[in-house]
């Protein structure tokens, strides 16, 4: 009533008054800056309070949520991350202190946070958003990530340098081609020197503060854990505050259309922790977890192999010292040591054994398994001797089934996820409105083939095939005898074969072309192969990687032999 100004669309005077408190044409609907004054005598007599909106004023007029930058994208993934490992079972430290301290030093290191300003450079703080609290109130401004909380003398989270002063220039081109405030700079710009963050290098951190806790989860068990959905990876920012509008060159940076990659992540975690500068990581000791003897163990089981087999992998640990703590604990920025593998270190360890044992030509182990099935026949009483071929059957049928079922299931993932992705503003009423149809598609399909819509997740386990001693069928061999193989000699069980084939004759420079050792499956026998696809199937990596490591300690256990035998050669050029 006590506004009598014309509309300036319409020429009305018919107004009404927003949550702001500012007027607005009931007519045309067109929004004033004008606010209501409002007296307040509660506060003071004869006092006028005037109440002004502090909303933002550009997300109403285009939509776009609030500004927020690509490293906070990042902190919003590694916090869910770390979440989902410790509801697997990791220590609490691991994201409260560990994963902290990484990720503050990364922003430090890069110059994304926490570091002094160039004299006359704008300085712009990160504006942070949650969907579970109020912009426009100042007690809802909150991180989104716990992890970066600071305390009043360790001063304010700032924004990269180059990124805070381009703001003025990009504002309005950024709106349209990305939802974050820097995402089309950060692609743009050359950041190799400051090693940028990337979605597998989200998981190359947490293995980093796994390592450094020495927790019992090896890279291909997180990787793994990764693709049936345990932790969050693929698909992850549909878990951004509604805000956080995620579009245009973002999807680039965010949205991930593969499976990761054992070496990418891996190798990123070496070049994270020289980049950070990090100390020696805690020693791995014989008690830890992702010591060689106590992984072989849990291989041993998975691969249903006799108990008495981790005897002979102690022994060859010891005998070519990569049990020792300096070889086994990470020294990062080190190029002297070889950085060791722990999972397919201790697989190519029981593959050596095998082929100590069995030799694995195709040939010897056949023999050795028709001698241990009529000593099973005849034998009444006591264990029952180990049979390479009866394991075979039973493991090669699993390992099929298995094999089968996850090739289905990768063909069967749909890489789109439920929240829809849209390049552009203008192109998200017609998004929206194509997946709408595509999901209805779907459900009528799926009602008429009596498919199921969504499988249900798999339960976390450390073990992908199990078996049981409770068994009557004889398909467990944990209990198994090797004495049908073994001879004693000196004191000492000894293998009754003294023969031993070597995968290569001389190693390549690993520098160079990558690999140790070349490996092609018609070069080998079948036998060799089978073992390495069943430890390939456990690691989720490929058959070369762990040929790598079985080629490395051959060479480290036969090195007198291999020396004289180069030797005798060089002679005989001469």
């Amino acid at each position: 009533r006590d506004f009598n100004e014309r509309c300036a669309q319409c020429s009305e005077v018919n107004w009404g008054l927003t949550d702001g408190g500012r007027y607005y044409c009931r007519s045309c609907h067109n929004v004033t800056e004008r606010t209501r004054e409002v007296v307040n005598t509660d506060f003071m007599t004869n006092s006028r309070v005037q109440t002004i909106s502090k909303g933002s004023r550009k997300q109403e007029k285009t939509g776009i949520g609030c500004e927020w930058y690509v490293c906070e994208g990042f902190q919003l993934v590694l916090k869910k991350q770390a979440e989902a490992l410790e509801a697997l079972g990791v220590c609490p430290q691991m994201k409260d202190e560990v994963l902290y301290s990484f990720w503050r030093c990364y922003l430090q290191k890069s110059k994304q946070a926490y570091c002094n300003r160039p004299s006359g450079e704008t300085v712009k703080t990160l504006s942070v958003c949650e969907s579970s609290t109020d912009v426009d109130s100042e007690a809802g401004r909150s991180n989104l990530l716990h992890l970066l909380s600071l305390s009043e003398s360790e001063g304010e989270l700032q924004t990269d340098c180059s990124f805070a002063s381009s703001m003025s220039k990009v504002s309005e081109s950024t709106s349209v081609y990305s939802g974050s405030v820097d995402g089309s700079l950060y692609l743009m710009k050359n950041q190799k020197e400051k090693l940028r963050m990337t979605m597998p290098m989200t998981l190359s951190f947490c293995y980093m503060a796994l390592l450094w806790l020495r927790e019992p989860i090896t890279l291909s068990e997180l990787l793994r854990f990764v693709v049936e959905g345990h932790i969050p990876y693929l698909n992850v920012f549909q878990h951004f505050p509604e805000k956080m509008k995620l579009c245009g060159l973002d999807l680039k940076i965010f949205c991930v259309e593969s499976w990761p990659v054992y070496e990418e992540v891996y190798n990123k975690m070496l070049e994270l922790a020289a980049f950070l500068d990090l100390p020696r990581f805690p020693d791995i000791t014989d008690s830890c977890f992702l010591h060689p003897d106590m992984l072989c163990i849990k291989y041993l089981m998975e691969a249903n192999l006799p108990d008495e087999l981790h005897n002979w992998t102690c022994r060859v640990v010891k005998k070519i010292g990569i049990g020792e703590v300096d070889f086994l604990t990470l020294v990062p920025g080190n190029k002297s040591t070889r950085k060791v593998k722990y999972d397919i270190l201790a697989a190519a360890v029981i593959v050596v054994v095998l082929k100590l044992l069995f030799l694995l030509d195709d040939n010897y182990e056949w023999l050795l398994s028709d001698f241990a099935e009529e000593r099973n026949k005849n034998n009444k009483e006591g264990g029952l001797y180990f049979e390479f071929k009866k394991w075979y059957k039973v493991v090669k049928h699993s390992l099929d089934v298995e094999q089968k079922k996850l090739d289905e299931e990768r063909a069967k993932y749909l890489w789109r996820c439920e929240k829809p992705l849209f390049y552009s503003v203008k192109n998200k009423s017609k998004v929206l409105k194509r997946r709408q149809m595509v999901v209805n598609l779907q459900n009528q399909f799926g009602k008429l083939s009596g498919s199921e819509q969504c499988a249900e997740k798999p339960n976390p386990s450390s073990f992908q095939l199990s078996w049981s001693e409770e068994n009557t069928d004889g398909s467990c061999f944990h209990g198994h005898s090797l004495k049908g193989i073994l001879q004693e000699k000196c004191g000492l069980l000894t293998a009754m074969n003294p023969d031993y084939w070597l995968c290569t004759v001389k190693l390549c420079n690993e520098k160079l072309c990558g690999h140790l050792a070349h490996y092609r499956e018609v070069d080998f026998p079948q036998s060799y192969h089978f073992v390495l696809r069943l430890f390939s199937f456990l690691l989720r990596i490929q058959p070369s990687y762990i040929h790598d490591e079985v080629c490395m300690i051959e060479h480290k256990l036969f090195n007198k032999k291999l020396y004289k035998k180069l030797k005798y050669n060089t002679v005989l050029r001469k």
